[in-house]
């Protein structure tokens, strides 16, 4: 039975980020979601009560992907490598969550009451703290301020970029190195 309530909870999570992207945040309701389901709206309301409810359990998932993200981060010694390992798994949380960060980026005006936003800055924290050397210098700070910022937004930018998406994210992920000046991997 918890089986087929999480299927039918994960059904509704994706049903309404589909209509959040096509439509936006504000102009989706519930009742909405429940007709694109073919639900009732009581049957929506047994897994999420409110709007804010089932935005907040998307937000969960990138929580709970970063937070592991961090503790990995943490429990390792501060070399290059880790720091380029970091990259590279930021990168995959960051594909992997696409449609969520993509939802999160275009309704932040409407979502920030919703939003953990303590929670991101804290992992945004965390995460420079991680990617950047030992001792660093305030140039050091800010260079892994951007290569994060590189990892989670370029890409967005890259989307409309010709060539294989894989190849442009190992791109990204070179460039975002490269701006914390990481030897290349031998």
């Amino acid at each position: 039975m918890t089986r087929r309530r999480s299927d039918t909870r994960e059904r509704i999570r994706q049903t309404a980020l589909e209509l959040f992207l096509e439509r936006g945040y504000d102009q989706t309701s519930l009742r909405e979601i429940a007709e694109r389901l073919g639900v009732t709206k009581a049957a929506l309301y047994y897994h999420f009560k409110t709007k804010e409810e089932l935005v907040a359990s998307l937000g969960e998932d990138v929580d709970r992907n970063l937070a592991e993200l961090v503790g990995w981060g943490r429990s390792q010694p501060s070399t290059p490598e880790v720091r380029r390992e970091l990259l590279r798994r930021l990168s995959v949380i960051v594909s992997e969550f696409a449609p969520v960060a993509r939802f999160f980026q275009e309704n932040q005006a409407a979502l920030r009451t919703v939003r953990g936003e303590q929670r991101n800055r804290e992992h945004m924290i965390a995460l420079t703290e991680l990617i950047t050397a030992p001792d660093p210098s305030t140039e050091d700070r800010i260079r892994a301020v951007s290569a994060l910022f590189s990892v989670f937004f370029g890409p967005f930018a890259l989307e409309h970029l010709e060539g294989d998406p894989e190849a442009n994210r190992a791109t990204l992920l070179k460039v975002a190195a490269e701006i914390l000046r990481l030897p290349d991997p031998e």
